[in-house]
Parts: structure tokens; C-alpha cells; sequence
């Protein structure tokens, strides 16, 4: 499909490919979980206007209630609200056609829809998830705590949540090899806009955090579906979750506030009509901050029994990160003293941002030191401190929705209902959370206090009813503009200077007229000439009149296929459990019915997937290319590879978390107490020399690829599939012969570990043998891969990342 229906057409948002009508989902779809979250906070909110509760709420609905705002406003909110921004505008701002890779850019918004209708759906499921936006163990696990969370809608939203980390992990393959392989031609890193810069910052930080967190999730869905114990033993199961999530934990806080800032810096140098003071150490600070973000994670956990050494020594860098936006700080201030400041809203907006963001800042010094924290943890100062860090961002990206909405929306809003919008919302916003510290005694999480503290709370209450009016005010606005608002030129802001503000708003399918250089030292547009080049340097000449596609409705197949498939596993928990109950499970329970409807979900779900990924591998779409680019420092790397790359960087982290998983646990139980789980160790041993074969007859592939010799590539393809299926063949033997023995998953934590980890492993030698098989079947179909081999080499990337992992495991679970 290539053909793009016009923009009034529903047709045109299910299929569309085209990054700005991306971002524009992003960006209604986030609002949407604003609103949701924001209602949810409310609620509780007048549960929480007397001491005890007014009764509004039961206890395990206020407990949800308080969860599932936390969970839509992190997860659902303000991560994709900023990936709406950068769709439209990170491509427009580095003179790119499009991402690197359109659909899956259409993909990673599917998932991200999905995925909240499926939280959504955990309301009706029972109930939602009640323990906590920071999930803690033991009380995520159900079975082992039946009054808790024992209910299909709990498992929903954790599968809700991996999907949206499949969607955050594509998304972020995408942007890393678009900004690096896609940029105009003289447009070197140092000169990138300061928004892409933060932006480019937020997905390297995504890349490797949201993978921490996926291998996390993918533990708690384990034990919540198929009764492992992970998270349910005393043996540092608690801690072995803080590690995992809080290692996700803090970058997260970076990566929601790095494109917030992105926003402040260009509003901040359009509003004050002068560059940034400082701009190259401000980026290099925002580097700094990106690498330490990962260094951090253990000032969550001062109250755990960590020794004081090691909490000390995460104390210091904890300090030490704060150093840089210091300098960050600073640079927005003397940017403001050295030019002439004009108070749009969009300038009032960014100035709040940076108000509260200083005072999230200094409450935060205090929870930095292990002895203040042992007393203000677990308290409202945390939840004071933490919503003046975060809203900040939010702050600030609400200056981005009034100074990109001329741009977006080809309308002007009203300046004085923006700037009344922003008068309500900073005065609601200090009403709310302000009186927490006040109160700042006040256990978080219960809606139990002292009587001598119910007059904060009420103005906190009051003050959330004033923040969510703001939000009214601010879509009346935008309503407004665009019914009845005045025509926006191109550039609305004298001193605006990136490159979206050069083309007319809002701008055209395909951005530019002619190519976008900055090899002058200024933006120019370059009447195209039919030339291709690597890093700037002219290759070879080519044809520019293929016309690059914008639409395809496979992403959307994909997404449905996912969401159906976990819908199904959402439910299967009391099958799973009749099942290991009838071979010796004792002591665990769900308070979950069995639903036949569950199972039949999940293989609809396989079958849509199935059906939509072998449409999608076989459908022909063109991609915008970039004939001329600099793509410092990946010259030599193609575009697709280099995603490759980087999806294999991700994947590197999930398995050292499941791996590092095992580590912990094996040390906390004492290496030597540990039971070896396999019968022998001849099987593991037997299955590496069949991988490593395999590697082998990849490259043979490639080769016979490269000779275009299709008979050839077929028989090592061929011999590739054989040799994968003789992995899995000695894999089931020695699964077949432990659960002879009674010896399954639940049976110890010793067995849970091995389970999962080779489990995992398997998974993606079967996603690679379906790779196979789909390429062979391409290759006997339409002689695919003999003129162009790049396919042939890019499985084999994958295909030895993961024989890569089983040499780690095989010692790792049979030799030691």
C-alpha cells in the first residue's frame, strides 16, 4: 500500500506511515491518558479531603486508584506526549524525509495504543492493578498473596506494560538510526537544535533503561502467569526487583525531563532572541547527566540493607549528578539576563517549568543524604518532591504544545487564554502539591493521617480540582484556534531559527521542496540533483523519482495480533495453576476463575500476528532515502544494519539483567548451596556445538548470497533450520525427562531460574528459525537476497547474538 488517503479520511490514521501524522497520534493519544490518569487522581483526592477517607473509595480502590494514575501518567503519559514531538518535528529539524524505518515507526504508536487499551481494559477484568507505579515484590506476585493482586486485570496491565516497551524499544532503534544516519548534509552533531540533541540523549537512555525494565517485566509476568517464583522468595527477591526497577527507575526521570528541557532550551533562545549562553557545555552536560543517570539507582533503596559503604558511595553520585543541570540551570538563567525577554505563553510556560524544577531540585538534596532519607522516605515529602521534578517536565511540554501548535496546526491561538491557562495551572499545580510538604508526615500510599494535618490536605485537594481546570482551559484554547483562529505564517516567532519554521505550517507530506544543506554554514534548500552519497561525499549517480511510500496497514495488523495475543495470556493463570496443582503445586491460589474465552483469545492472537508479520515481511515499501547525509560517526555502517545494531545493544541488556537476575540470587543463597538444575551436562554441551554449527552455516548463507547462487543459499539456510531445530529437539528432551522426575518451574527457585532463562533463550532461537523459514520461502518464491544480500547478513547478526548467549549460559547452568 502506498497511497496516502487525505486527512479528513479515517483510513489515513490507521495506515499512515508519515511521521508527523505519527506524532500527531502520539500526541492526542497521550492527552487522552492525561486526562485518564488526571481523572483518577481526583477521585482520590476527595477520598483523601478527612483523615480516614470520606468513605468515596474502598481500600483496595483507593490502593488502584492511586497505582493506575501513577502507571498512565509515567508510562502512558509523559513518555509518548515528548515521542509526539519528536516524530513531527526531530526529522523537519535535522532536514530528514521521514525515520529511517516509516512502518516501524507506525508499529511502535500501535503498540502504544494497544497497550493502553489494555490497561484500560484490566479495570473490567476484576480489578487493576493495585500495588504500587513501582510495583514492589512481593506484593506484585498474586498467587502467593491472593488478597492483593490476585486477578487477571493485575496480569493485563503488566502485559500491558511490556508492550509498551516493545513499543519504546522500536521507537528508539528508530530515532538512534535516523538522527544518526539521516541528518542534512553539514549538519554535524555539535549543530544539531537543542531539542533534538535532548532528544537523542532521551533515547540512548531509553535504549538500555526500558531493557532493564522489559527483563523485569518479563520476570513478574512469569511468576504472575505461569506460577514461577522470582519475586515471591526470601531470598532477595524484594531487593532483586528494586535493582532491576530502579535501575530503569531513575534514567526514567531523565528520560522524561531531557525533551522537556530540549523545549525550555528553544523557547528559551526564541523568546529572549539570543543563542544559549554556554550552548556546547550545556550539551556536554546533558551527556554527563545521560552516563550518570545509570549510577544512581541505589539512592532508592537507603532503606534496604545495603551496607552503609555502598550507600555512601551512591550518595556521592548522587550529588554528582546534580553538578550538571546546575550548569544547565544557569545557562537558562544568564540566557534570559543577556536578552530581551518577551512573555509569550509558550516563554511563561518554560519560566514556570524552570520555578519548579529548581524547587524539585533542592527537596530532592535532601532525600540524597542516607541519613535525611531514612526519614523523609516513604512520606509526602517524597510525593512532593517527585511531582515537582516530574510536572516540571510537564510543564514544559505544555510550552511546546502552544509554540509547535502554529506549526502543527497551521492556526494561532488566543495569547491571553494561553497566558490565563497558565496563570490557573501554576497557581493549581503550587496549591496542590506545596501543602505536601507541609504535611510532609503523612505516610504515602494510605489515606490515614493526623487530624492536625487535615487542613494541608484539603488545600492540596482544592489545588488538584484548580490544576485540572487549567487542562480544560488549555483544550478550549486550542479548540478555539482551530474553529476560529487566524491563519499562522510560516515562522509566527521572530527569532525562531530551526528548520521546521523555514517551510510552510503546517507542512507538506513530503517536508521539502528541495534538499535541506547546511554546507554553506546556513539553511539552504538545494534543488536536487540524481546523486548518492555516503557522509556527504558524492558515490554514484541514481534516480530521485521513486516515490516514497506513507502508508501501510500491516503495523496496524501487527499491533492488533500483539494485543489480542496478550489479552489471552491475561487470563490463563487459573489454567496454568489446575495444571501444576494436579502434578504436586501446593499453597498457591488466584482468585481468577477460568474463562474459556482466555485461551481462545490467545491463539486468535497467534494467528493474527502470524498472518500480519508474513504480510509485512512481504509487502514492497519504498522508505524515503537520503542521497546526500552526514552520518558521523556510522559512515561505514548502512541503515538498516546500524537498527540492527542497535535493537541487538537492547537485547544485550535484557539478557545481562536476566543473567545478572540469576547472579544475585545464586550470591544471596550462598554459590555453593545452589542445586544444579540439569540431569547432565552433556545435553547443554551437545546444544553448543549444534549452535555454534549453525553460526557456521550463516555465513555460508551470506557467501552463497554474495555468489548469487540460489541453490546454495537455500541449502545453507536450510541447514541453518535443521540445526536450529536440533537445538530445540535436545532442549525438550532435557525439559521432558526434569518433569518426569516432577521437577518443573515452580518446583524451586533453582528451577524457576533455569526455566525461564533457557526459556527465554529458546524464544528467540524459534523468532529466528521463523526468520529463517520466512526467508527461505522468499528465496524459492522470488529469488530474494541473491542481488541484494544485506538481508542474508543482517539475520546473521542475530542468529549469533544468540548462539553468543547460549556460550554464556551453557557454563553458567551446567558446569558450575
Amino acid at each position: 500500500m502506498s497511497d496516502l488517503p487525505p486527512m479528513t479520511s479515517v483510513k489515513r490514521w490507521l495506515v499512515t506511515t508519515n511521521h508527523k501524522d505519527v506524532g500527531i497520534l502520539y500526541l492526542v493519544t497521550a492527552l487522552f491518558f492525561l486526562l485518564l490518569g488526571g481523572v483518577l487522581a481526583l477521585i482520590f483526592r476527595v477520598h483523601l479531603w478527612e483523615a480516614g477517607g470520606t468513605g468515596l473509595l474502598s481500600g483496595n480502590e483507593f490502593n488502584q486508584s492511586v497505582s493506575m494514575h501513577g502507571l498512565l501518567m509515567v508510562f502512558w503519559f509523559l513518555s509518548p506526549i515528548a515521542t509526539g514531538f519528536a516524530n513531527y518535528l526531530v526529522p523537519l529539524q535535522i532536514g530528514a524525509k521521514d525515520l529511517a524505518f516509516p512502518r516501524l515507526n507506525a508499529m511502535s504508536y500501535w503498540f502504544y495504543l494497544f497497550s493502553g487499551i489494555l490497561v484500560a481494559i484490566s479495570f473490567f477484568q476484576g480489578r487493576a492493578f493495585a500495588g504500587g507505579w513501582y510495583m514492589y515484590a512481593p506484593l506484585n506476585v498474586p498467587m502467593y498473596h491472593p488478597a492483593m493482586e490476585a486477578t487477571t486485570g493485575g496480569n493485563a496491565t503488566i502485559l500491558a506494560l511490556i508492550l509498551f516497551v516493545f513499543s519504546i524499544t522500536i521507537g528508539s532503534v528508530n530515532f538512534l538510526t535516523t538522527i544518526h544516519r539521516s541528518r542534512a548534509e553539514g549538519l554535524g552533531l555539535w549543530n544539531m537544535p537543542l531539542f533534538t540533541w535532548s532528544w537523542l540523549l532521551t533515547i540512548w537512555m531509553m535504549l538500555f533503561a526500558f531493557a532493564a525494565l522489559l527483563a523485569a517485566l518479563l520476570l513478574l509476568a512469569s511468576d504472575r502467569v505461569l506460577l514461577t517464583q522470582y519475586l515471591a522468595t526470601d531470598q532477595g527477591s524484594s531487593l532483586l526487583w528494586a535493582h532491576l526497577f530502579w535501575f530503569f527507575g531513575h534514567p526514567e526521570v531523565y528520560i522524561v525531563f531531557f525533551p522537556a528541557l530540549g523545549i525550555m532550551f528553544e523557547t528559551f533562545q526564541t523568546f529572549t532572541g539570543r543563542r544559549l549562553v554556554g550552548r556546547k557545555w550545556v550539551i556536554i552536560a546533558m551527556v554527563l547527566v545521560a552516563v550518570q543517570s545509570f549510577l544512581v539507582w541505589m539512592h532508592h533503596m537507603f532503606l534496604t540493607t545495603i551496607n552503609l559503604e555502598i550507600k555512601t558511595l551512591f550518595m556521592a553520585t548522587t550529588i554528582g549528578i546534580s553538578l550538571p543541570f546546575d550548569l544547565m540551570v544557569f545557562a537558562l538563567i544568564y540566557t534570559m539576563v543577556k536578552g530581551r525577554v518577551r512573555f509569550t505563553t509558550p516563554f511563561l510556560f518554560s519560566l514556570g517549568a524552570l520555578v519548579l524544577f529548581i524547587l524539585g531540585g533542592i527537596t530532592g538534596v535532601f532525600l540524597g543524604a542516607v541519613v535525611l532519607d531514612y526519614e523523609f522516605r516513604g512520606t509526602y515529602w517524597v510525593v512532593a518532591h517527585f511531582h515537582y521534578v516530574m510536572v516540571s517536565g510537564v510543564t514544559a511540554l505544555i510550552a511546546g504544545l502552544y509554540y509547535w501548535w502554529p506549526k502543527i496546526s497551521g492556526k494561532m491561538y488566543s495569547e491571553t487564554l494561553g497566558k490565563l491557562h497558565f496563570a490557573v495551572y501554576f497557581v493549581g499545580f503550587n496549591l496542590l502539591y506545596f501543602p505536601m510538604f507541609l504535611a510532609w508526615e503523612t505516610p504515602r500510599r494510605v489515606f490515614n493521617y493526623g487530624e492536625g494535618v487535615q487542613i494541608y490536605h484539603q488545600m492540596a485537594t482544592v489545588g488538584a480540582f484548580v490544576l485540572g481546570a487549567s487542562f480544560l482551559l488549555m483544550f478550549f484554547t486550542f479548540a478555539k484556534s482551530w474553529v476560529s483562529g487566524p491563519d499562522a505564517p510560516d515562522n509566527p516567532w521572530e527569532f525562531s531559527r530551526t528548520a521546521e519554521w523555514a517551510i510552510p505550517s503546517p507542512p507538506p507530506l513530503e517536508n521539502w521542496d528541495g534538499r535541506p544543506s547546511y554546507a554553506s554554514g546556513r539553511l539552504e534548500f538545494v534543488d536536487e540533483t540524481s546523486a548518492t552519497t555516503d557522509g556527504g561525499v558524492v558515490t554514484e549517480e541514481v534516480s530521485q523519482t521513486e516515490h516514497a511510500d506513507h502508508a501501510s496497514i500491516w503495523p496496524l495488523g501487527i499491533g492488533a495480533g500483539v494485543f489480542v495475543f496478550f489479552l489471552g495470556l491475561s487470563g490463563l493463570t487459573p489454567y496454568v495453576l489446575e495444571f501444576a496443582q494436579a502434578r504436586g503445586l501446593e499453597d498457591a491460589d488466584t482468585a481468577a476463575e477460568p474463562n474459556v474465552l482466555y485461551p481462545i483469545l490467545t491463539a486468535v492472537g497467534v494467528a493474527i500476528l502470524g498472518y500480519a508479520l508474513f504480510e509485512y515481511g512481504r509487502e514492497r515499501f519504498d522508505a524515503p532515502e537520503m542521497a546526500i547525509a552526514e552520518r558521523w560517526p556510522f559512515e561505514g555502517v548502512g541503515t538498516t544494519k546500524l537498527g540492527v545494531w542497535f535493537f541487538l545493544a537492547s537485547d544485550v541488556v535484557v539478557f545481562g539483567a536476566v543473567i545478572g537476575a540469576f547472579i544475585f540470587m545464586r550470591l544471596h543463597m550462598g554459590w555453593g548451596n545452589w542445586t544444579k538444575v540439569p540431569f547432565a551436562s552433556w545435553p547443554g554441551l551437545l546444544n553448543t556445538y549444534i549452535l555454534l554449527t549453525s553460526s557456521f552455516t550463516v555465513v555460508l548463507a551470506l557467501v552463497f548470497a554474495e555468489r548469487q547462487n540460489k541453490r546454495g543459499l537455500l541449502g545453507a539456510m536450510g541447514a541453518t533450520i535443521l540445526l536450529g531445530l536440533a537445538f530445540m529437539g535436545v532442549k525438550a528432551y532435557e525439559y521432558s525427562v526434569k518433569f518426569s522426575h516432577g521437577e518443573y518451574w515452580w518446583y524451586g527457585l533453582e528451577y524457576t531460574v533455569y526455566y525461564v532463562t533457557t526459556g527465554l533463550h529458546a524464544l528467540h532461537v524459534i523468532f529466528g528459525l521463523l526468520i529463517a523459514v520466512f526467508m527461505i520461502y522468499r528465496i524459492a518464491s522470488v529469488d530474494a537476497y541473491l542481488e541484494d544480500n544485506r538481508p542474508v547478513e543482517f539475520f546473521g547478526l542475530y542468529w549469533h547474538f544468540v548462539d553468543i548467549v547460549w556460550v554464556f549460559l551453557f557454563p553458567l547452568f551446567y558446569l558450575m
